[in-house]
């Protein structure tokens, strides 16, 4: 394997350019598309190879349960500096899960809080509370059978709205704040975010592509609701009112039309034309040279991984005893 088993853990670099350009220079549905499969791709490929390296790591402690050959040198020579970067990976990789094990469970103890929540209203698409405080926001599917939440509008998903935020708003603003949502729903951005969330938690280097994905949902989002109602001026007047009067959502992890963030840069996009739809950037352009760019990096994550995890296989079954 040599040092090619390091290359997955810090080839999420070549993703930093584009997750840039991205925001800027693609429509968001691409562009949360192709950082969302980027994120996913590299983060699975450095986690992979944290998890061979520490196998490595773990053979030479005393009393561990693995096969008395797998510490042997022939398998320890399989990683430069082994009884350093062996060791180190332990607990690099348990932090890996147990931060990836911590956001999930987030997510769902969420989305669990908010369909009991709702559990007492009518089942329908938008639910509207009486709250003084003004949000909304757009409320997945989830709750299980047998929870007490199935069947009351937990197995679909909800836009969720309060009476303070709809009082603030104009009849035109209240269909973009209403499409907006569910644009959200319609798309699963949910799935979009906890990926890449997941991604960044198994790799710190992925956390720009998170942040990109966070801001090109709610742009995807923005340029649907501006073609469901027919003028991107509304949504963007919806946009900076609901900024003006909310906070965000008051469950993290949910999306909504005043999400924290650059508000001001959404609001400015939809003044504007808007962006052209392309399966993929033109190559000769700064955001398409970046695209191929964190395209030959996850490539070539890929390849070293799967390189990687061959050799240790094939290492290991050699010095296992029959």
């Amino acid at each position: 394997m040599g040092v090619f088993v390091f290359l997955p853990l810090i080839l999420p670099l070549t993703a930093w350019p584009v997750a840039r350009l991205a925001e800027q220079h693609l429509h968001p549905r691409t562009a949360t598309r192709l950082l969302t499969v980027l994120a996913v791709v590299l983060a699975l490929c450095s986690t992979v190879c944290l998890a061979l390296v520490m196998v490595v790591g773990t053979a030479q402690l005393p009393g561990n349960p693995l096969p008395d050959g797998w510490s042997d040198p022939e398998v320890r020579a399989a990683v430069p500096y082994d009884e350093v970067v062996g060791k180190a990976a332990i607990p690099a990789l348990c932090a890996v899960v147990v931060a990836c094990a911590r956001t999930m469970r987030r997510h769902g103890r969420v989305r669990r809080q908010a369909h009991r929540a709702l559990a007492g209203l009518r089942g329908t698409e938008v639910a509207v509370l009486p709250d003084a405080v003004p949000y909304a926001y757009a409320l997945p599917p989830g709750g299980r059978r047998g929870d007490g939440l199935a069947g009351r509008g937990a197995g679909r998903g909800r836009v969720v709205v309060t009476t303070a935020l709809l009082d603030r708003l104009r009849p035109a603003e209240r269909r973009a704040l209403f499409a907006h949502e569910r644009a959200h729903l319609s798309a699963r951005h949910d799935r979009f975010l906890l990926a890449v969330q997941l991604a960044a938690r198994a790799n710190p280097f992925l956390r720009p592509l998170c942040t990109a994905v966070a801001y090109t949902a709610e742009r995807w989002a923005d340029e649907e609701a501006a073609r469901t109602v027919g003028s991107r001026r509304t949504v963007a007047r919806a946009i900076g009112t609901a900024a003006l009067v909310s906070h965000g959502t008051p469950l993290p992890t949910l999306a909504g039309l005043a999400a924290t963030g650059p508000v001001p840069r959404r609001v400015a996009a939809l003044l504007g034309p808007a962006p052209a739809v392309h399966d993929w950037p033109p190559a000769f352009t700064a955001v398409g040279l970046a695209a191929w760019g964190a395209a030959a990096g996850t490539a070539l994550s890929a390849m070293s991984s799967a390189n990687a995890a061959v050799t240790m296989v094939l290492i290991l079954h050699a010095a296992t005893p029959l």
